[in-house]
């Protein structure tokens, strides 16, 4: 177990997921996300198009009474070389009760982007509701939100990159 873990991490070290976003940390739950049934693989490129729609999300590991909050960030906004609007907050889910932040999809628009996904196990079974907090979906600090809420390291994160279509790329 304590390989797998190792293993489903460093593809995030590399892509400097862990670092940048979040803490080094063992992935304890299995979190599959796809958009169309394609599953997203960390580092993979996907079209803005593709993901248009919200994805699908599961979660396998954890028990019943377990609740998760997952949130979805772009940290490389408005451009990977001067990511000064970071994090860029896109989707706020508590499971399995409700969206919080619906999902704003992915509209990179200098360079490539990450998307991450990163999914914490509550302590509390509450929705953390912070809409009062975030006046604008810009500025969100993942790390920040985990240590005011209680959340301890994510359980699972998984991320895939993102570039402006142009007419060429699209054929």
């Amino acid at each position: 177990m304590e390989n797998m873990g190792s293993r489903v991490i460093e593809p995030l070290i590399v892509g400097r997921v862990v670092g940048e976003v979040l803490d080094f940390f063992t992935q304890t739950i299995e979190m599959n996300v796809s958009y169309n049934k394609k599953q997203v693989c960390n580092g993979h490129e996907l079209f803005p198009s593709s993901v248009s729609s919200k994805p699908r999300v599961e979660i396998h590991g954890g028990d019943l009474r377990s609740f998760f909050t997952l949130v979805m960030i772009d940290p490389d906004v408005p451009g990977p070389s001067d990511p000064f609007l970071k994090e860029h907050l896109h989707w706020y889910v508590h499971f399995f009760r409700k969206e919080v932040v619906s999902y704003e999809f992915p509209r990179p628009n200098i360079g490539i982007h990450r998307f991450v996904f990163v999914l914490f196990k509550q302590k509390q079974r509450h929705v953390i509701d912070i809409s009062p907090n975030i006046p604008s979906r810009d500025k969100f600090n993942t790390r920040k939100f985990a240590i005011e809420h209680d959340l301890g390291l994510p359980v699972a994160a998984v991320f895939f990159n993102a570039q402006r279509e142009t007419a060429a790329r699209r054929r």
